[in-house]
């Protein structure tokens, strides 16, 4: 299997070419690599959040489908309408409660996968003003 190509590579030719004094561009090539590292991770994790929502959809959809089956038939052999009312007033109350419940738990999925991504981006931008600051830093001539 043949090695992909790194695009960091050919940036790096391109801007070996444009020395500026005092700049020490392995550092900035480096430091955009660990962005582009960072925003990789960020969209990973985006990535797996929606794939965990959905999920969850695709759980809560199915358990709704069986609740409706299993109601359809309770209205089936209820036997007066006052029992019918009853079930229904009882099946209205534990589909809102578990509704309720759907909507946290994918509230909270969405949110944990949001603040993964924004852990790793707010870590490199921590890290790429620590890096600035040491690039601004005059060099000693030993």
């Amino acid at each position: 299997m043949a090695t992909p190509p790194n695009p960091f590579a050919d940036f790096t030719k391109m801007m070996e070419q444009f020395r500026l004094p005092g700049v020490d561009m392995s550092a900035v090539i480096e430091a955009r690599r660990k962005d582009i590292e960072a925003l990789t991770e960020a969209n990973k994790l985006a990535y797996e959040g929606i794939q965990a929502v959905m999920k969850k959809q695709q759980e809560i959809f199915a358990q709704t489908m069986q609740q409706l089956q299993a109601a359809a038939q309770q209205y089936s052999t209820a036997g007066s309408p006052a029992e019918a009312m009853a079930k229904h007033s009882e099946f209205v109350q534990q589909q809102l409660h578990q509704a309720l419940e759907n909507m946290r738990a994918l509230a909270e999925t969405t949110q944990k996968a949001q603040a993964e991504a924004l852990a790793v981006i707010s870590k490199r931008a921590e890290q790429n003003v620590k890096e600035a600051g040491e690039l601004l830093q005059p060099k000693s001539k030993g």
